[in-house]
């Protein structure tokens, strides 16, 4: 299972890459939100460290954009608008099983009801630059300096929180009366 061909990567790689990705993203928003914030803010939608949309998003686009990966203008256009077209998608999702988005971006210019903004749709092009620049090389590198046995370790132990971790949000939200102005979820209890 674990050397079966997985868009021209092994599995055992593209599920380390998943998680380290998935890990990266919830980091890098949850100090960028504590930052706005001034206070700690959790923005995966479960309570731990795993942002799977990031996961998600960030192997998406390195399979898809590799080709075009030497021409970074092309690549800055391409990453502005499928992550955008992403996150559109998402918060549909979203609104339909939840009724409720788990971001806000009403206080920012240039923003479409609240979902998408011009900031982040430009922040998204150089995600995807910063991607192939140094991003991927460093996962790369650090997926490679731990052994295999603890790699699958950490791929089954990551998957199996993630999943209670996600079911239990998931019961959670439905008991939820819905989102504060930050976008974290209040009880109902």
């Amino acid at each position: 299972m674990w050397n079966m061909p997985v868009f021209n990567t092994d599995f055992y790689h593209f599920a380390n890459w998943f998680l380290l990705y998935s890990m990266l993203g919830w980091l890098l928003e949850s100090a960028y939100m504590s930052f706005c914030n001034r206070r700690l803010t959790n923005r995966g939608f479960v309570r731990g460290p795993i942002c799977p949309i990031y996961g998600v998003g960030f192997l998406g686009a390195y399979f898809l954009f590799r080709p075009i990966s030497h021409n970074w203008l092309l690549l800055y256009v391409v990453g502005c608008i499928s992550a955008t077209a992403l996150e559109f998608v998402v918060a549909k999702i979203m609104l339909r099983v939840f009724g409720a988005v788990w971001w806000n971006y009403e206080n920012k210019p240039f923003n479409y009801k609240g979902i998408l903004c011009l900031e982040s749709t430009l922040a998204w092009g150089l995600y995807a630059i910063c991607l192939f620049a140094f991003v991927h090389d460093g996962i790369s590198r650090l997926s490679d300096s731990y052994s295999m046995t603890v790699g699958k370790i950490l791929v089954i132990v990551g998957f199996v929180y993630y999943v209670s971790d996600f079911i239990y949000c998931i019961m959670r939200a439905k008991r939820s009366e819905g989102l504060d102005k930050d976008g974290i979820l209040v009880k109902t209890e």
